[in-house]
């Protein structure tokens, strides 16, 4: 493709808020460097909207540069767009042709309501975290770092479930609108590590249990791994679910021995 300017057609969902009728609209679009990121080709069409006196089009962004998990949209049908490990801040314009026409849309899961044009609301995501997503129990001053020996192949699958930023991919790509990537992640960097064992059983319960009143059911597409702009195992997700039932086990005998 040639490194000059691209023209492009842009169909963008509007909606003026949460309870207001949306829509798709069409712009058209010159002089886009094939350099820009995809949020700042929709930074340049807010200027030229609001050098029309328009409305300039909402989207959900902050660090741009794939850590914050702030960003995220639908792009021709496919979360943060055609480039996998990528998110859309990330995503540049010379993944397209010029004159292509492009179909910008939020992310579409139940759980995550729209605020308005491409922002979702996925604060459903931090009611997950706060039931569980932490280490709270009181251990003392904080040991050296090298105090707690911790094999390597532990601490590397412990962060490779950390790198999950919660953006919600995974969600707006199942057909279910399941979380159970994104809540295995965060249950199993803590799970896997020796820090995380004294709260190990009611941290996985409560965050399951969490999930399921605000996301569907897994049914084991693979949609999420393939959208995850982090590439997170749906591996994660079996170790999860085998978590979940041996801490029901124990609640079970706890129960038992507390109430025979």
């Amino acid at each position: 493709m040639s490194l000059s300017n691209m023209k492009l057609k842009v169909t963008v969902w509007r909606q003026a808020g949460p309870n207001a009728q949306g829509a798709f609209k069409d712009y058209d679009l010159d002089n886009i460097s094939p350099e820009m990121s995809f949020l700042e080709m929709l930074d340049t069409l807010n200027e030229q909207l609001n050098d029309r006196g328009e409305e300039p089009i909402a989207f959900d962004h902050d660090c741009r540069e794939g850590i914050c998990g702030s960003c995220g949209v639908m792009i021709d049908g496919v979360p943060h767009g055609p480039e996998r490990g990528t998110a859309t801040c990330q995503l540049h314009m010379r993944k397209f042709q010029s004159g292509a026409h492009i179909k910008i849309e939020p992310f579409r899961a139940s759980s995550f309501p729209i605020n308005k044009d491409l922002s979702v609301d996925r604060s459903a995501f931090d009611r997950i975290i706060e039931s569980g997503g932490y280490i709270s129990a009181p251990t003392g001053t904080a040991p050296d770092a090298n105090l707690i020996p911790i094999p390597k192949g532990v601490a590397d699958v412990s962060m490779d479930a950390a790198q999950c930023i919660g953006c919600g991919a995974c969600v707006a790509a199942c057909p279910n609108g399941a979380a159970q990537l994104f809540t295995s992640a965060k249950i199993q960097h803590l799970n896997l590590m020796p820090q995380g064992q004294a709260e190990r059983w009611d941290r996985t319960i409560n965050m399951v249990d969490t999930m399921e009143n605000f996301f569907g059911s897994c049914t084991n597409h693979g949609e999420c791994e393939a959208a995850c702009p982090k590439e997170i195992s749906i591996d994660f997700i079996a170790l999860m679910n085998r978590d979940f039932v041996k801490a029901q086990l124990k609640q079970r005998r706890l129960a038992g021995q507390v109430f025979p």
